[in-house]
């Protein structure tokens, strides 16, 4: 038996993505695919998020976050390579 290789992502996400619900439609999302990490608005009205689970649902969570909840309009995100988080929930924090 294999075990699934676990990544992690840190995501600076840019456009209109403050005050769309962005941060708790991620939530939703990290959790219906079984993932930690937390997201968090930032003071240049940039969201930010770091992720952490199997590739494939990393994958996905990326492919959800590039159009977002419905309002949301998503610029572009920049993608980095982070450390796994030691919780294994998702949360909201507060902003940065």
């Amino acid at each position: 038996m294999y075990r699934r290789m676990i990544i992690a992502r840190r995501l600076m996400i840019r456009g209109r993505v403050q005050g769309v619900g962005y941060r708790a439609s991620a939530q939703f999302e990290a959790e219906r695919l079984g993932l930690s990490g937390w997201v968090r608005n930032r003071g240049d009205g940039s969201v930010e998020a770091l992720i952490a689970g199997p590739e494939t649902a990393v994958e996905q969570f990326v492919a959800w976050a590039h159009r977002g909840p419905t309002h949301a309009q998503v610029a572009a995100i920049e993608i980095t390579v982070t450390d796994v988080p030691e919780s294994p929930t998702f949360t909201v924090q507060a902003t940065l």
